[in-house]
């Protein structure tokens, strides 16, 4: 298929990589100019210097940006990919944005004759580069039924959830659940080396139980070894759980552990450490 990814991140450069080792053509744009000749080096395809120029043509659009001002400027700006697209043609967005951003963008796809999608991913750098991602999608089922083996080069699970939005909403429900989980492997850890026992030789006996999470087996080894200068970025951490909080405060839902786990990553923000993966909450309990 002839494909455009937009947005050559730590996520988006794999994603895009396994399109193209798939055999599609795809054609790509970054902002930084300099990472998508790059990325033609290593994978051939072509690159463009406007959203607008890299979508035109193409059967599917896929764009993987940082947050809803770069999804609308990209998305829906006057050199954008909407305007390069034609009828048919579909927009599908891994970007985790808010439902909100997603149903506008959603709205004037669909006026245009241009299907969309909402398909925020989880997995991180890792998930990205092995071709394992879970994949969350809004978005109607005619749509999502063309592009789903497409998304597949990259995700071993791709689930169409519901209407317009419905991806980001779930993928709300992965980062809630994140926030929770980092935090109580976070103090357990913290617990466990205050106690005088052997951190990891403790981890490895409770991940065989109830305990046991994603975030135990691939964080606790460098939590307990305070090393975080890796992974996922609690700036972008802080971004994702304001957008839970925004939505959870319009659909009246009670987020307090989501609430106060965003403080503590405030505070790790205030130590330097934004760059830091989201496991550096255990930073702040190793200083105290």
């Amino acid at each position: 298929m002839k494909l455009a990814f937009l947005g050559l991140g730590v996520m988006g450069y794999p994603m895009a990589g396994h399109l193209a080792k798939a055999g599609h053509q795809v054609t790509v744009y970054n902002r930084t100019a300099a990472k998508a000749q790059a990325w033609t080096k290593a994978h051939g395809g072509a690159a463009k210097p406007s959203p607008q120029e890299a979508a035109a043509g193409a059967e599917i659009v896929f764009l993987c940006v940082g947050n809803d001002h770069d999804l609308r400027e990209v998305a829906l700006g006057p050199k954008g990919a909407l305007s390069g697209m034609g009828k048919g043609a579909i927009l599908a967005d891994h970007t985790t944005a808010s439902a909100e951003a997603a149903r506008e963008i959603f709205t004037q796809a669909k006026e245009k004759g241009v299907g969309f999608l909402d398909a925020p991913v989880s997995g991180g750098q890792a998930g990205a580069e092995n071709g394992k991602l879970t994949i969350m999608v809004g978005g109607e089922e005619a749509v999502f039924k063309k592009a789903e083996p497409v998304m597949a080069h990259y995700g071993r699970a791709v689930t169409l959830m519901g209407p317009p939005g419905s991806g980001q909403l779930t993928k709300m429900v992965n980062q809630i659940c994140i926030a929770g989980l980092v935090q109580g492997l976070a103090e357990g850890l913290n617990f466990a080396m205050r106690a005088g026992l052997d951190a990891k030789k403790a981890v490895e006996v409770i991940s065989k139980g109830a305990a046991q999470s994603w975030q135990m087996e691939n964080r606790a080894g460098t939590m307990i070894d305070g090393k975080f200068e890796f992974g996922f970025a609690v700036d972008w951490m802080r971004k994702d759980l304001a957008i839970c909080l925004g939505e959870a405060r319009r659909n009246k839902s009670a987020l307090p552990v989501t609430a106060l786990v965003d403080q503590f990553y405030a505070r790790v923000q205030e130590r330097g450490g934004g760059r830091w993966d989201s496991s550096s909450l255990m930073q702040i309990l190793m200083k105290a």
